[in-house]
């Protein structure tokens, strides 16, 4: 019998801003839990907020905000573990980068879900 993957990631596409941002979101599941995960860099030469929520069926979600500093290295911003109800598709996660200080002014520089495009024809 086959032994299922101990994790499990569904992700959208790698995704970049004009600016220098870059992201890639993540529906993971592991033994069970599910959580959101973004991968990004930084190179737009200043710091930036990101807000990442992972939306769960029934209209559950969970959010958090991760501090993007001014460097170009790849990095992680991930939501708290949680246990899954029901299936793992059902779950969907987006990152939303914008320039820090939440003074409402500053612009959206980019949006990257997790969500999987499905490719048509043959």
């Amino acid at each position: 019998m086959p032994v299922a993957p101990e994790r499990v990631a569904r992700c959208g596409p790698e995704l970049a801003s004009p600016g220098g941002a870059e992201a890639q979101t993540c529906v993971l599941n592991e033994r069970g839990d599910v959580w959101a995960r973004t991968y990004y860099r930084n190179a737009t030469g200043r710091e930036l907020d990101a807000f990442l929520t992972l939306m769960a069926p029934g209209g559950r979600t969970v959010h958090v905000r991760c501090a993007v500093p001014a460097q170009d290295e790849p990095d992680t911003c991930e939501t708290p573990r949680e246990r899954g109800a029901g299936v793992v598709t059902a779950y969907t996660a987006v990152a939303e980068f914008a320039g820090a200080g939440g003074d409402g002014g500053t612009p959206l520089l980019l949006r990257a879900g997790s969500n999987v495009v499905e490719r048509e024809g043959s």
